[in-house]
């Protein structure tokens, strides 16, 4: 929006609510916009606290897994040995 646009909404708005009246609507509009800031940045810091929960999650349950898988590498390779060196 440019500055024409914006002294036109300004006209309309002085035309239908008339001068006593905008103060307060814009106070109120400032109150919603700072309501609506928080509420954004609660959200935002929610998301990243479940997100970093399910990485640490995911990570032990990989670690886990990687720790079985060696466990059970070198027992198959001891068979594969035995087998190929009767």
């Amino acid at each position: 929006m440019g500055i024409m646009e914006i002294l036109l909404v300004l006209v309309v708005a002085l035309i239908i609510w008339g001068p006593g009246k905008i103060p307060e609507i814009a106070r109120n509009l400032g109150k919603f916009m700072s309501a609506m800031k928080k509420m954004s940045f609660d959200l935002t810091t929610q998301v990243r606290k479940e997100m970093e929960l399910e990485e640490k999650k995911t990570s032990s349950s990989t670690g886990s897994q990687e720790k079985t898988v060696k466990k059970v590498e070198p027992a198959v390779d001891d068979k594969k040995k035995s087998e190929k060196n009767p």
